[in-house]
């Protein structure tokens, strides 16, 4: 890869920890993940996408299956 050896690789991962620090690497990683993740939601199937949303509608109401005061006054319109 590059003439890179195994060592040269753990040296360049040093530096960067140095330069950045072990939080801020951290906090990249975390929004690298959610970015990833955020990306696979999209590409899902649109029906799927469409069943998450009416079940995640669903789970704003309250137990005992009236809805919420807002809810209501949207129905209302």
């Amino acid at each position: 890869m590059f003439g890179l050896s195994p060592a040269h690789l753990i040296l360049i991962l040093i530096v960067v920890v140095l330069v950045f620090g072990t939080s801020k690497l951290k906090n990249m990683g975390k929004d690298l993940g959610g970015a990833v993740k955020g990306f696979k939601e999209a590409m899902k199937d649109p029906e799927e996408q469409a069943r998450l949303d009416q079940q995640n509608q669903n789970a704003n109401r309250t137990i005992d299956g009236t809805a919420k005061h807002a809810e209501r006054d949207n129905d209302k319109v």
